[in-house]
């Protein structure tokens, strides 16, 4: 007869549920999400919290964009006129490309003064090989950007690997990439691009159908509304607090008013142009890089603590060189639309107040100083404040030392609210 075999005494009793978490257990939310639920009346709360600690976020930059505007067209009614609004947005393009590049660095906590001439170098490169060389333009336009991308590599190499301060790497890459410029382009310091050639027509080109200036609007505003939904809908699904219909329905509003203003603009003027249509597909796509992405979430880490980051498993390296090697990228895009610009490569490309103004449009735009805080939306109303400034010295005719000096004081004021801003977090235990 055979006896059952004998259970494990572990296996006898049967599988206990874990107990249900107590009535009073605290669990970890997004507070900005409560604050959500709560209506209008969260959003004052959230809004007088935020003053106090310091988070201002892009609203100082907002403030001084209408207040420029406003200054600006109270001098001269023209200047809010739909030719006037479109030039400011062709202006943008190439400054604004340097300026996201810039951010990212930025946002590390270190600086690139290299990216003026690295841009100059990128449309040398492309204008000698494809006039004096005979490459095709797309050819000519990729070696160019290559260009870019390689000197951030052997900057980022020098900083991250070797020990080089970021300041002294690419302050002999000011120096150096400017003779390399100047090597390449040859005794004239200038040469000409074809006519109504690649460059040309990427800075240049407008969509004069009223259809595309709305479309874009509307894919916009139907993309943000999409993607919001389903985040509420997963957080929904996961039993954690979302964003409420009437958030999302508000936000979307807001965003359609100034995205169909913006057409109506454009579509007043030339039409849509194709270089702001590729700068807004780069801020959006890096500031989803940035925001949803691993690589995006270790490079504030690193701008937020070297150590901690190295010993959260971050390849601290990796990304500082990666992110000189954006840079360098994101300058020579900006150098071929500089190019483009005048249809030419010249000499005097890179330098004046370009590397200054990419600096400034960076830090205008909300990105800190002091490395951990930052998005690439900051490049556009960064630049867009530069441009505006510009924009308005030249039709008041007013001289270009007023338009530094008005530039300079501005750039001041976003560093001293930045630093304030920091030192309230510091207080308030949120830096």
């Amino acid at each position: 007869m055979h006896k059952p075999p004998v259970q494990d005494e572990a296996e006898q009793e049967p599988a206990v549920a874990a107990p249900p978490p107590a009535a009073d257990a605290i669990v970890a939310v997004d507070p900005r999400l409560l604050i959500r639920e709560q209506g209008l009346g969260g959003y004052v709360t959230e809004f007088k919290r935020r003053l106090h600690s310091g988070d201002l976020g892009s609203m100082p930059v907002i403030v001084a964009l209408i207040l420029i505007w406003g200054i600006f067209q109270g001098l001269n009614s023209t200047f809010l006129s739909a030719n006037n609004l479109s030039t400011i947005a062709f202006n943008v393009v190439g400054t604004g490309m340097i300026a996201v590049g810039i951010v990212f660095v930025l946002l590390l906590g270190e600086i690139d003064l290299s990216v003026s001439y690295v841009s100059g170098l990128a449309g040398a490169v492309f204008a000698v090989l494809s006039v004096y060389h005979g490459f095709p333009e797309p050819l000519a336009l990729v070696l160019g950007i290559l260009t870019g991308t390689a000197i951030g590599a052997l900057q980022g190499f020098f900083f991250a690997k070797v020990g080089v301060p970021a300041f002294v790497v690419t302050l002999a890459g000011f120096l150096a990439w400017n003779g390399a410029m100047l090597w390449v382009l040859g005794k004239n310091g200038t040469v000409n691009l074809k006519a109504n050639g690649l460059l040309y027509n990427l800075y240049n080109y407008t969509f004069t159908d009223v259809a595309y200036a709305y479309g874009l609007a509307l894919i916009g505003v139907l993309l943000y509304l999409g993607s919001s939904l389903w985040q509420a809908n997963r957080r929904r699904q996961a039993g954690v607090p979302f964003r409420p219909l009437t958030d999302i329905i508000v936000k979307t509003v807001l965003l359609a008013v100034v995205s169909f203003a913006a057409a109506a603009v454009l579509n007043q003027a030339d039409g849509l142009p194709l270089c702001l249509l590729l700068f807004l597909v780069v801020v959006i796509g890096l500031d989803l890089v940035l925001r949803r992405t691993t690589y995006g979430r270790q490079i504030f880490a690193v701008g937020g603590g070297i150590e901690a980051a190295r010993r959260a498993g971050i390849n601290v390296v990796w990304i500082r060189i990666s992110v000189f090697m954006l840079a360098g990228t994101m300058a020579a895009i900006g150098g071929m639309f500089l190019a483009g610009q005048v249809n030419s490569a010249q000499s005097t490309q890179g330098g004046g107040n370009t590397l200054m103004n990419a600096i400034a449009a960076a830090v205008i735009g909300g990105t800190s100083l002091f490395g951990g805080r930052g998005k690439t939306w900051s490049a556009l109303l960064g630049a867009l404040v530069i441009v505006s400034i510009q924009q308005g010295m030249y039709i008041l005719n007013l001289n270009t030392a007023i338009q530094y000096m008005i530039t300079g004081a501005v750039l001041l004021a976003a560093v001293v609210v930045d630093s304030l801003s920091r030192r309230t977090q510091k207080a308030s235990g949120r830096a």
